[in-house]
């Protein structure tokens, strides 16, 4: 039995449209999980942080909070209203030190804890993330208001 031509036209063009619809899937699936929202610590507070979903908190690291056991290194990142403990198995950045702007992407655990797969540090004394500029002035105002 063979195919008449309008047939095999039809085949082929429903094969090349589920083609693009796969393709389309696959590439929207890889951006999707590469996506990593920027959340304050304020924002995390509240519980408006991604569940079960990778995201990048960003403030102050806290005076006297950096505590080393190994090569895991327990700190708290702060907008200067709500503290996030954070917990990083790794080499941190040569710039990383308290009281110094830090950006750090990863996961809230079941206590409460960041737990971070990655950690950046701003890289001269006048550049911080504008994200993180941007939350640690907007988590001053909110928290300045009675």
């Amino acid at each position: 039995m063979t195919l008449k031509p309008r047939h095999k036209r039809f085949a082929i063009i429903i094969g090349g449209l589920i083609a693009v619809v796969l393709a389309a899937v696959l590439i929207l699936n890889a951006l999707n999980s590469n996506i990593a929202l920027f959340v304050t610590p304020s924002e995390v507070a509240a519980g408006k942080a991604p569940q079960g979903q990778a995201f990048r908190i960003g403030g102050m690291v806290k005076e006297q909070s950096v505590k080393r056991d190994g090569l895991t290194v327990h700190f708290v990142i702060t907008d200067m209203v709500k503290d996030i403990p954070v917990a990083y198995t790794g080499i941190l950045p040569d710039l990383f030190k308290e009281g110094k702007g830090a950006v750090a992407q990863g996961r809230l655990d079941a206590n409460g804890q960041f737990v971070a797969s990655e950690v950046l540090a701003k890289h001269d004394e006048n550049y911080m993330p504008p994200e993180a500029k941007h939350a640690l002035e907007q988590a001053q105002k909110n928290g300045s208001k009675p």
